[in-house]
C-alpha cells in the first residue's frame, strides 16, 4: 500500500515539474528562455535527490519493490529533465 501511495505522489510531482516547466519556457519566439532551463535543473537535482533519499530509505528498511520503484520512477523523471538542461 505504502508503494501505491508513494507511487501516486511521484506521478502527482513530476506532473507538477512539468507544468512549472511550462510556464518557466513559454516565449512568444519559440525559443527556450533561460529560466526554463534552471527550472529543468533545479527539477532534476530534485528528483534525483528524491530518489536517493526514498528510495534508499525504502531498500534501507528492507523494503525492495517500493524501494525500487522509487528509484526508476523519479531517476527516469530527473533523466528527462536533465535532457532539457542543455543550450538548444
Amino acid at each position: 500500500m505504502v508503494g501505491v501511495l508513494l507511487l501516486a505522489v511521484d506521478l502527482v510531482y513530476i506532473a507538477g515539474l512539468w507544468f512549472g516547466y511550462g510556464f518557466a519556457g513559454w516565449t512568444d519566439d519559440g525559443s527556450v528562455s533561460p529560466e526554463a532551463q534552471m527550472f529543468a535543473w533545479r527539477a532534476m537535482w530534485s528528483l534525483a535527490g528524491g530518489a536517493v533519499v526514498t528510495g534508499g530509505g525504502l531498500l534501507v528498511l528492507r523494503w525492495r519493490v517500493p524501494g525500487v520503484v522509487q528509484l526508476i520512477v523519479l531517476g527516469i523523471g530527473a533523466l528527462e529533465f536533465h535532457t532539457l538542461t542543455a543550450c538548444h
